[in-house]
Protein backbone atom coordinates (compact mmCIF):
# COMPACT_ATOMS: atom_id res chain seq x y z
CA UNK A 1 0.00 0.00 0.00
CA UNK A 2 1.31 3.43 -0.95
CA UNK A 3 0.70 5.60 2.10
CA UNK A 4 0.98 8.86 0.18
CA UNK A 5 -1.64 7.69 -2.32
CA UNK A 6 -4.00 6.69 0.49
CA UNK A 7 -3.53 10.03 2.22
CA UNK A 8 -4.21 11.93 -1.00
CA UNK A 9 -7.45 9.98 -1.38
CA UNK A 10 -8.48 11.18 2.07
CA UNK A 11 -7.82 14.79 1.14
CA UNK A 12 -9.43 14.50 -2.27
CA UNK A 13 -12.46 12.59 -1.04
CA UNK A 14 -13.08 15.17 1.69
CA UNK A 15 -13.14 17.92 -0.94
CA UNK A 16 -15.26 15.96 -3.41
CA UNK A 17 -17.95 14.87 -0.97
CA UNK A 18 -18.38 18.22 0.79
CA UNK A 19 -18.30 19.94 -2.60
CA UNK A 20 -21.10 17.71 -3.85
CA UNK A 21 -23.13 18.23 -0.68
CA UNK A 22 -22.87 22.01 -1.02
CA UNK A 23 -23.79 21.83 -4.70
CA UNK A 24 -27.17 20.46 -3.62
CA UNK A 25 -27.99 23.98 -2.39
CA UNK A 26 -27.74 25.41 -5.92
CA UNK A 27 -31.12 26.93 -6.64
CA UNK A 28 -32.31 26.32 -3.09
CA UNK A 29 -30.39 28.88 -1.02
CA UNK A 30 -32.35 30.88 1.58
CA UNK A 31 -31.42 34.12 -0.19
CA UNK A 32 -29.85 34.82 -3.58
CA UNK A 33 -26.47 35.83 -2.10
CA UNK A 34 -26.20 32.54 -0.21
CA UNK A 35 -27.29 30.53 -3.22
CA UNK A 36 -24.38 32.04 -5.16
CA UNK A 37 -21.94 31.81 -2.24
CA UNK A 38 -22.61 28.12 -1.55
CA UNK A 39 -22.37 27.27 -5.24
CA UNK A 40 -19.00 29.05 -5.48
CA UNK A 41 -17.69 27.35 -2.35
CA UNK A 42 -18.78 24.00 -3.80
CA UNK A 43 -16.77 24.79 -6.94
CA UNK A 44 -13.73 25.63 -4.79
CA UNK A 45 -13.89 22.19 -3.21
CA UNK A 46 -14.35 20.42 -6.54
CA UNK A 47 -11.34 22.32 -7.87
CA UNK A 48 -9.30 21.20 -4.88
CA UNK A 49 -10.34 17.60 -5.42
CA UNK A 50 -9.21 17.73 -9.06
CA UNK A 51 -5.72 18.92 -8.10
CA UNK A 52 -5.42 16.29 -5.39
CA UNK A 53 -6.75 13.42 -7.53
CA UNK A 54 -4.41 14.35 -10.38
CA UNK A 55 -1.46 14.01 -8.02
CA UNK A 56 -2.89 10.80 -6.54
CA UNK A 57 -3.22 9.24 -10.01
CA UNK A 58 0.43 10.02 -10.72
CA UNK A 59 1.51 8.49 -7.40
CA UNK A 60 -0.58 5.35 -7.98
CA UNK A 61 0.74 5.04 -11.57
CA UNK A 62 -1.82 2.44 -12.66
CA UNK A 63 -3.41 4.34 -15.53
CA UNK A 64 -6.34 5.70 -13.56
CA UNK A 65 -7.16 9.35 -14.15
CA UNK A 66 -8.47 11.94 -11.71
CA UNK A 67 -11.96 11.30 -13.10
CA UNK A 68 -11.57 7.57 -12.54
CA UNK A 69 -10.69 8.18 -8.91
CA UNK A 70 -13.63 10.54 -8.47
CA UNK A 71 -16.33 8.53 -10.26
CA UNK A 72 -15.34 4.87 -10.58
CA UNK A 73 -14.72 3.62 -7.07
CA UNK A 74 -17.09 1.75 -4.77
CA UNK A 75 -18.23 3.23 -1.47
CA UNK A 76 -15.74 1.24 0.63
CA UNK A 77 -12.91 2.78 -1.42
CA UNK A 78 -13.82 6.35 -0.41
CA UNK A 79 -11.93 7.67 2.62
CA UNK A 80 -13.77 10.90 3.41
CA UNK A 81 -14.81 12.00 6.88
CA UNK A 82 -18.22 10.78 8.05
CA UNK A 83 -19.04 14.38 8.99
CA UNK A 84 -18.98 15.50 5.37
CA UNK A 85 -21.53 13.02 4.06
CA UNK A 86 -24.17 14.00 6.58
CA UNK A 87 -27.32 15.48 4.98
CA UNK A 88 -27.59 19.23 4.47
CA UNK A 89 -30.66 19.52 6.67
CA UNK A 90 -31.67 23.13 7.16
CA UNK A 91 -29.35 26.07 6.50
CA UNK A 92 -28.10 26.02 10.11
CA UNK A 93 -27.13 22.35 9.85
CA UNK A 94 -25.17 23.04 6.66
CA UNK A 95 -23.38 26.02 8.21
CA UNK A 96 -22.48 24.09 11.35
CA UNK A 97 -21.11 21.16 9.35
CA UNK A 98 -19.16 23.60 7.22
CA UNK A 99 -17.79 25.54 10.17
CA UNK A 100 -16.53 22.44 11.97
CA UNK A 101 -14.77 21.30 8.80
CA UNK A 102 -13.48 24.72 7.71
CA UNK A 103 -11.90 25.29 11.14
CA UNK A 104 -10.00 22.02 10.76
CA UNK A 105 -9.14 22.44 7.11
CA UNK A 106 -7.60 25.88 7.59
CA UNK A 107 -5.23 24.56 10.25
CA UNK A 108 -4.41 21.54 8.12
CA UNK A 109 -3.50 23.54 5.02
CA UNK A 110 -1.47 25.99 7.10
CA UNK A 111 0.59 23.02 8.31
CA UNK A 112 0.78 21.26 4.94
CA UNK A 113 2.33 24.36 3.38
CA UNK A 114 5.49 23.26 5.22
CA UNK A 115 5.31 19.71 3.86
CA UNK A 116 8.52 18.34 2.41
CA UNK A 117 6.39 17.15 -0.51
CA UNK A 118 6.48 20.13 -2.87
CA UNK A 119 3.27 19.17 -4.68
CA UNK A 120 1.26 18.94 -1.45
CA UNK A 121 2.75 22.24 -0.33
CA UNK A 122 1.73 23.94 -3.60
CA UNK A 123 -1.82 22.56 -3.44
CA UNK A 124 -2.08 23.74 0.17
CA UNK A 125 -0.90 27.26 -0.62
CA UNK A 126 -3.61 27.65 -3.27
CA UNK A 127 -6.31 25.93 -1.21
CA UNK A 128 -5.59 27.94 1.93
CA UNK A 129 -6.61 31.17 0.21
CA UNK A 130 -10.03 29.66 -0.51
CA UNK A 131 -10.32 28.02 2.90
CA UNK A 132 -9.80 31.28 4.76
CA UNK A 133 -12.84 32.68 2.98
CA UNK A 134 -14.83 29.50 3.64
CA UNK A 135 -14.11 29.76 7.36
CA UNK A 136 -14.98 33.46 7.48
CA UNK A 137 -18.29 32.74 5.78
CA UNK A 138 -19.31 29.76 7.94
CA UNK A 139 -18.16 31.23 11.27
CA UNK A 140 -20.06 34.46 10.66
CA UNK A 141 -23.23 32.50 9.98
CA UNK A 142 -22.78 30.36 13.09
CA UNK A 143 -22.47 33.52 15.21
CA UNK A 144 -25.38 35.19 13.43
CA UNK A 145 -27.70 32.23 13.90
CA UNK A 146 -26.55 31.37 17.41
CA UNK A 147 -26.83 34.93 18.72
CA UNK A 148 -30.03 35.63 16.78
CA UNK A 149 -33.59 34.70 17.63
CA UNK A 150 -34.69 31.96 20.02
CA UNK A 151 -35.62 29.85 17.01
CA UNK A 152 -32.33 30.31 15.17
CA UNK A 153 -30.38 29.63 18.38
CA UNK A 154 -32.31 26.41 19.02
CA UNK A 155 -31.78 25.18 15.47
CA UNK A 156 -28.06 25.86 15.34
CA UNK A 157 -27.59 24.32 18.80
CA UNK A 158 -29.47 21.22 17.63
CA UNK A 159 -27.13 21.10 14.63
CA UNK A 160 -24.10 21.25 16.90
CA UNK A 161 -25.53 18.54 19.16
CA UNK A 162 -26.07 16.32 16.11
CA UNK A 163 -22.73 16.86 14.37
CA UNK A 164 -20.29 17.13 17.27
CA UNK A 165 -20.07 13.34 17.57
CA UNK A 166 -18.28 13.17 14.21
CA UNK A 167 -15.55 15.70 15.00
CA UNK A 168 -13.15 13.29 16.70
CA UNK A 169 -12.50 11.74 13.29
CA UNK A 170 -10.99 15.02 12.09
CA UNK A 171 -7.86 14.08 14.04
CA UNK A 172 -7.84 10.36 13.31
CA UNK A 173 -4.38 8.82 12.95
CA UNK A 174 -3.31 5.37 11.80
CA UNK A 175 -0.16 3.77 10.36
CA UNK A 176 -0.50 5.87 7.19
CA UNK A 177 -0.39 9.10 9.16
CA UNK A 178 2.46 7.86 11.35
CA UNK A 179 4.58 6.97 8.31
CA UNK A 180 3.94 10.26 6.52
CA UNK A 181 4.43 12.22 9.72
CA UNK A 182 7.85 10.62 10.28
CA UNK A 183 8.75 11.60 6.71
CA UNK A 184 7.66 15.18 7.43
CA UNK A 185 5.05 15.07 4.70
CA UNK A 186 2.12 15.77 7.03
CA UNK A 187 1.85 17.31 10.52
CA UNK A 188 0.95 15.41 13.71
CA UNK A 189 -2.83 15.60 13.76
CA UNK A 190 -2.99 15.76 17.54
CA UNK A 191 -1.04 19.02 17.46
CA UNK A 192 -3.86 20.58 15.43
CA UNK A 193 -6.60 19.37 17.76
CA UNK A 194 -5.98 21.84 20.59
CA UNK A 195 -5.82 24.82 18.24
CA UNK A 196 -9.00 23.65 16.50
CA UNK A 197 -10.85 23.22 19.78
CA UNK A 198 -9.81 26.66 21.03
CA UNK A 199 -10.91 28.26 17.76
CA UNK A 200 -14.35 26.64 17.67
CA UNK A 201 -14.84 27.27 21.39
CA UNK A 202 -14.25 31.00 20.87
CA UNK A 203 -16.80 31.15 18.02
CA UNK A 204 -19.34 29.16 20.01
CA UNK A 205 -18.92 31.53 22.93
CA UNK A 206 -19.75 34.47 20.68
CA UNK A 207 -22.68 32.51 19.25
CA UNK A 208 -23.98 31.63 22.77
CA UNK A 209 -23.75 27.92 21.93
CA UNK A 210 -22.85 25.07 24.28
CA UNK A 211 -20.39 22.37 23.24
CA UNK A 212 -21.94 18.92 23.83
CA UNK A 213 -20.42 16.64 26.41
CA UNK A 214 -19.79 13.85 23.93
CA UNK A 215 -16.50 11.94 23.89
CA UNK A 216 -17.53 9.36 21.30
CA UNK A 217 -14.76 8.79 18.76
CA UNK A 218 -15.48 7.56 15.25
CA UNK A 219 -12.80 6.91 12.65
CA UNK A 220 -14.44 4.46 10.30
CA UNK A 221 -14.71 6.86 7.37
CA UNK A 222 -10.93 6.93 6.98
CA UNK A 223 -11.07 3.13 6.73
CA UNK A 224 -13.82 3.17 4.12
CA UNK A 225 -16.75 2.36 6.40
CA UNK A 226 -19.46 4.98 5.95
CA UNK A 227 -22.95 5.96 6.93
CA UNK A 228 -25.88 5.09 4.70
CA UNK A 229 -25.76 8.61 3.24
CA UNK A 230 -22.64 8.06 1.14
CA UNK A 231 -24.32 5.46 -1.06
CA UNK A 232 -27.00 7.95 -2.09
CA UNK A 233 -24.36 10.61 -2.80
CA UNK A 234 -22.38 8.25 -5.02
CA UNK A 235 -25.49 7.05 -6.86
CA UNK A 236 -26.10 10.63 -7.95
CA UNK A 237 -22.45 11.63 -8.36
CA UNK A 238 -21.45 8.63 -10.46
CA UNK A 239 -24.58 8.14 -12.58
CA UNK A 240 -23.33 9.65 -15.83
CA UNK A 241 -19.97 7.86 -15.80
CA UNK A 242 -21.63 4.55 -14.89
CA UNK A 243 -24.34 4.95 -17.53
CA UNK A 244 -22.02 6.25 -20.25
CA UNK A 245 -18.50 4.88 -19.55
CA UNK A 246 -15.69 7.07 -20.81
CA UNK A 247 -17.94 10.01 -21.52
CA UNK A 248 -16.13 13.35 -21.73
CA UNK A 249 -17.45 16.90 -21.86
Amino acid sequence: MNSLFEYLLRLGDDSLIIGHRLSEWCGHGPILEEDIALSNIALDFIGQSISIYEYASEIEDKGRTADDLAFLRFDREYKNLILLEQPNGDFGMTMMRQFLFDSYRKLLFESLINSCDDRISAISIKSLKETKYHLKHSSEWVIRLGDGTDESNKRIQDSLDTLWRYTAELFYEDDIDIELKSSKIIPPMKELKEAWYNNVKEIFSRATLTIPNNNWEYGEGRRGVHSEHLGYILAELQYMQRAYPGMEW
